[in-house]
């Protein structure tokens, strides 16, 4: 397959944005409470990757093979708004797309008059750089997340969502660990249910609908809330499409190819962090990296509408459950 097309739905600061202190919290008492609500999963091997020919070989998809991961625990469902708004009432945390005062948010999802003051991002020009865009204002001035307190929450970085993990006693997960729980149990599988995109017609996920980036059909854009679609075999939501989920690594497109394979945690240095699942944007008329072995990346102090995070632990943390 030729190289893959720049991401439809990760553009970034790059790495000469600059670089944003994020101090980590202390932990409060109320942490144990997000650690009470993981999944324990038993770890065990599992075939990681693909060399599905609808794939992107540039992305460092395969080849496909064997890893061992040790039992974690992990959510069930990427962090909502009221659970960030949770950390940010404790903390007093700033995101980083509030440090830079602006964030990348989809063409689509603007309101006309600001689509038209906002700037277009050359290279993909269907995300603009909106200033006010944050967490809290996904659209960017005059928005709100009144009405959308169990979707994900986005326009966060792989900064802030360490700050978050910092908080809850919680660290994002590994890309092995979250390839293996978003399996939920199937082998080699395209998707977290099986290979068909929408069995007995089905709809199983949220991407989008029609031709990208020009004509979306379907009845919704945007996030949805995270426990929109049934869970996987694990018992967790929305692993592919939605928003794309961070992960701790960071990425490369052939570390992985000659590393250790029990526990890996990817290369000791990069420039951008892994991000895997997909989003609302993912539609095989562009790529299709809603599959669930797909990778992306982003620099760690970028934001966009499209992307969050999941939290994960070590099997021993429990918060005292």
């Amino acid at each position: 397959m030729t190289a893959p097309p720049p991401s439809c739905c990760t553009p970034g600061h790059g790495t000469q944005a600059g670089t944003v202190r994020i101090d980590a919290p202390a932990r409060p008492s109320s942490a144990p409470r997000v650690l009470r609500q993981l999944i324990d999963l038993p770890g065990g091997r599992f075939l990681m990757g693909t060399e599905d020919t609808d794939g992107f070989p540039a992305d460092g998809e395969g080849p496909v093979r064997e890893v061992e991961v040790a039992a974690f625990r992990i959510a069930p469902t990427t962090v909502t708004n009221a659970q960030f708004a949770t950390f940010v009432k404790a903390t007093g945390h700033v995101t980083e797309a509030e440090h830079f005062g602006s964030s990348f948010v989809f063409t689509g999802l603007l309101p006309d008059e600001l689509a038209r003051t906002a700037r277009p991002v050359a290279e993909v020009p269907w995300w603009q750089a909106v200033t006010g865009a944050t967490w809290k204002h996904p659209e960017g001035p005059g928005s709100t997340i009144g009405s959308r307190q169990n979707h994900p929450v986005v326009h966060v970085s792989w900064n802030d969502a360490q700050a978050y993990c910092a908080w809850s006693g919680t660290r994002l997960p590994t890309e092995a660990e979250w390839e293996y729980a978003a399996r939920g149990g199937l082998e080699q599988r395209r998707y977290p249910w099986g290979d068909e995109l929408a069995p007995d017609a089905r709809r199983m996920l949220n991407i989008w609908q029609g031709v990208f980036p020009t004509a979306h059909t379907g009845a919704h854009l945007g996030t949805v809330p995270v426990k929109s679609y049934r869970p996987n075999g694990y018992g967790l939501h929305n692993t592919v499409g939605n928003v794309w989920e961070w992960c701790s690594d960071w990425f490369s497109a052939d570390f992985h190819r000659s590393n250790p394979r029990s526990d890996p945690t990817g290369p000791p240095t990069g420039s951008a962090r892994v991000m895997r699942g997909g989003s609302y944007l993912c539609h095989d008329s562009y790529c299709n990296r809603y599959r669930v072995a797909a990778r992306s990346s982003n620099t760690p102090d970028s934001s966009t509408s499209n992307t969050g995070f999941r939290v994960a632990a070590r099997n021993a943390d429990r918060g005292g459950a």
